[in-house]
């Protein structure tokens, strides 16, 4: 079975970074290609990003574009996420997950999640 730990979240002001982290467990880490989904207070689960099972394909939603980088250490079995630039509608708690874009948002994330507060 599938374990996701996420961690790294925090209260941080607008502008500042985090670095959430994704420690995988129970399944090939290697060949799946996974993601970053967050939800807002009162929303449904938001696709932030996905990588590749090799690390050498990225893609982001427009909305965190330029601000947050997925990266992965398969060596680690473990995906990053790093947040940059933070606003408060970033506010969230954020989940990794298996899959792509639509997978990560349809299937829900076996994780407890991190929480993000962006707050002045």
């Amino acid at each position: 079975e599938a374990q996701l730990v996420e961690s790294g979240g925090g209260l941080v002001q607008p502008g500042g970074s985090l670095r959430l982290s994704c420690a995988a467990s129970g399944f090939i880490f290697s060949k799946n290609t996974m993601s970053w989904v967050r939800q807002a207070p009162g929303k449904g689960l938001e696709w932030l990003s996905s990588i590749s099972a090799s690390g050498i394909s990225t893609y982001y939603a427009k909305s965190v574009e330029g601000r947050f980088t997925i990266s992965r250490d398969n060596a680690k079995n473990t995906l990053y996420l790093q947040l940059n630039y933070l606003q408060t509608e970033d506010t969230g708690l954020y989940y990794c997950n298996q899959g792509g874009a639509t997978m990560a948002t349809m299937t829900p994330p076996p994780g407890q999640g991190t929480q993000v507060t962006v707050s002045s």
